[in-house]
């Protein structure tokens, strides 16, 4: 078993760690609505959350605005992995790809590197083109999905400064489950998973098997396109196994352990495949100390490897490997039913090899402790303030962040909340001693003078909801300073007149751009009626204001910038038949703006100058059905794209869709045959 290989390896290590998968009320006095059934809608504000502020509260009652992405949302989106659900669900998020395929994210206007995610409040390691590697994230194991969108390093530090996104994974309550389902559809796509789990008086146990593959495919572009564009989408295959033990000797003590390992291939040449792999593992305990105190403690391990495999000589030649410790604690105490005092801190020891460091090899200590009151002044009023201070040993950087939170409730069906935070991304070991040879065009070179990356985050929202109906309204604007970047490509010296033909290297840097700002608004309906019809009505707008580099000349977005505006539509209807069958069928689709970008007319001669491309609007729907055979049987049928969409050209953000995409699948609780 997997977990008792992780437990052997580090038996003798320290338990720590706030982990934000707990969504129980330890330390909080029970509430009438705290673990009751939420109410069967397709929006509930009785579900628990703990990312906002690192407590458990009620969804209504958190005084920073939270999205929350449900296990029905998830059933309902069917999707494999993190970027597909992110995209069909949540508003202004937009995933492209960067060199190499490799997938980006664009937040509200904040890339990657800016939005924090989180597995049960866990940090992951590695990245690809300053992203996490999105396939890690399956959907096998997720029970929901919280977002906390705008500056949270005061609670989460460093690469919060956008947001953060936390997967909370299942925990077993069952006797005994068993689930298998699959999936088929274009392109050779098959997922399989299996899921396994008991659940006894003091000891539960679950396992989670993934597996998912499609293989490579063309695409057919229109004639002199004006941008870089690609003809083959890379096709991989992914296997996961994960497992969470949990024992809880007595009433007030709980012990999870957890281990998972990850490995993807895939294949842009024949005789090199590429390889991604990833062990993590880590020891939880919870103690409820009193009826208004509690302490978490942790320990974590994420090891993120990427290689070579040379079919020929049948080498592995491993070029990458990030390794994350994580010792963490966190207590509470809750002073009667009107304030909670949080109080944590982290230790992170960061391993970083890769061959295009400067030195290949990388170590960084990091330390951070923070504080946090969170006071219920009335029936209508609550106040949040926080603060942090983080320490990193490589430059002997150190930061402070706070944070303030109010939120008013004049009714008891309107919330208003307003919220400021500082943010702040520390320079990556990459970007302090990267030095690589881009594919011939230009060096990328790190730059250890960087500064920490700041930004100050205002946010605002309303949300109001009356009987079958809820609307939020929010609008967010951040200022950030010294952006963490690279900035225009140079020659360390001009050709002359005399030699005009002679140059050296043409470099790309890593710098600290001027200021840079991004502003936008939510507006979120959702309704449902008796009749069994529920419909959810998103849109997001983000404007950008871009940096220039400081004596470096024009810069525009180092990726493609955001979109301004995102729609998002959602239809359902459910229906149960009889006590063996229902059968519900949704449409979802979503529709983003054009967007402009300033590109290099020739990557390989920069000489020739910029142009401005245009990047067009497009719209794609999914229509699809589940139907509920018995208790155990539920049978998928999808038409995702079915308005046949295909881009004229495939640039780097264009979707990489050839057309209609059929996918069916079925899902067995073997359990429930019985």
């Amino acid at each position: 078993m997997l977990l008792l290989i992780f437990c052997i390896f580090v038996f003798t290590l320290p338990l720590t760690s706030i982990n934000a998968e707990t969504t129980t009320t330890v330390g909080i006095e029970p509430t009438e609505d705290v673990g009751t059934e939420p109410v069967d809608t397709s929006f509930s504000l009785n579900d628990v959350v703990v990312t906002a502020t690192r407590t458990p509260k009620l969804l209504k009652d958190v005084p920073i605005q939270t999205q929350v992405i449900t296990s029905k949302d998830i059933e309902r989106a069917d999707a494999s992995n993190i970027q597909e659900l992110l995209g069909q669900e949540l508003p202004g998020v937009e995933f492209s790809y960067a060199m190499n395929q490799q997938m980006h994210i664009n937040f509200s206007g904040f890339s990657g590197q800016n939005v924090l995610f989180l597995v049960d409040g866990e940090r992951l390691s590695g990245e690809n083109l300053d992203n996490i590697d999105f396939t890690r994230l399956n959907m096998n194991d997720v029970d929901h999905i919280e977002i906390v969108k705008g500056a949270a390093s005061a609670l989460y530090g460093s690469n919060a400064g956008g947001g953060v996104i936390n997967i909370i994974t299942k925990k077993n309550c069952e006797p005994w489950q068993l689930n298998v389902n699959t999936r088929l559809a274009r392109h050779g796509e098959r997922r399989h998973a299996v899921n396994l789990g008991f659940a006894g008086n003091k000891l539960s146990n679950a396992t989670y098997f993934n597996f998912r593959r499609y293989d490579n495919f063309n695409v057919d572009n229109a004639p002199n396109p004006p941008a870089h564009v690609f003809s083959t989408v890379y096709g991989e295959k992914t296997y996961s196994i994960k497992d969470k033990l949990t024992f809880s000797p007595n009433e007030r003590l709980t012990l999870t352990g957890r281990a998972a390992y990850f490995f993807r291939t895939l294949h842009r040449t024949a005789d090199t495949p590429e390889r991604y792999r990833d062990f993590a593992g880590g020891l939880r305990a919870l103690w409820e100390i009193s009826p208004n105190d509690n302490l978490e403690a942790a320990y974590s391990f994420d090891q993120y490897d990427k290689s070579d495999y040379q079919t020929i000589t049948g080498l592995d030649i491993r070029d990458y490997s990030n390794v994350q410790n994580t010792v963490r604690a966190l207590y509470n105490h809750r002073f009667g039913r009107q304030a909670i005092l949080t109080a944590g801190a982290d230790y992170m020891h960061d391993y970083l090899y890769n061959v295009q460091l400067d030195g290949n090899v990388r170590r960084q200590d990091s330390f951070d402790a923070f504080a946090q009151a969170d006071w219920t002044v009335n029936d209508h009023w609550e106040l949040v303030a926080a603060m942090r201070y983080d320490y990193f040993s490589i430059r002997k950087d150190s930061r402070l962040t706070p944070k303030l939170a109010v939120r008013f409730s004049p009714t008891a069906n309107i919330n208003l909340r307003l919220s400021y935070g500082m943010g702040f991304r520390a320079p990556s070991l990459k970007e302090l001693y990267y030095n690589f040879d881009m594919a011939g065009i230009w060096i990328v070179r790190g730059n250890d003078k960087l500064k920490s990356e700041v930004s100050h985050n205002f946010n605002i929202s309303m949300e109001w909801t009356k009987d079958n109906y809820a609307f939020t309204l929010s609008g967010h604007y951040n200022n950030v300073t010294d952006k963490l970047a690279t900035g225009s490509p140079h020659y360390s010296y001009p050709p002359t007149t005399t030699m005009p033909n002679t140059r050296s290297n043409l470099y790309l840097d890593y710098m600290n751009l001027d200021t840079y700002s991004v502003y936008g608004a939510e507006a979120i309906a959702q309704a449902y009626w008796s009749c069994g019809l529920s419909a959810k009505l998103s849109y997001a707008f983000t404007k950008e204001h871009l940096p220039q580099a400081k004596d470096a000349g024009e810069i525009g977005s180092q990726y493609i910038p955001a979109r301004e505006h995102h729609l998002g539509v959602w239809l359902e209807w459910n229906r149960q038949f009889t006590s063996n069958y229902g059968l519900t069928v949704s449409m979802s689709g979503r529709f983003l703006s054009g967007v402009t970008n300033k590109e290099f007319t020739d990557y390989y001669d920069v000489s020739k100058g910029t142009t401005d491309v245009r990047y067009p609007a497009y719209t794609i729907w999914k229509l699809s059905t589940r139907q509920h055979i018995g208790k155990a049987i539920c049978l998928t049928l999808a038409l995702d794209n079915i308005f046949n969409y295909r881009p004229r050209f495939y640039y780097f953000n264009s979707p990489p869709t050839d057309g209609i995409n059929l996918q069916a699948g079925i899902s067995i609780d073997i359990e429930k045959l019985f």
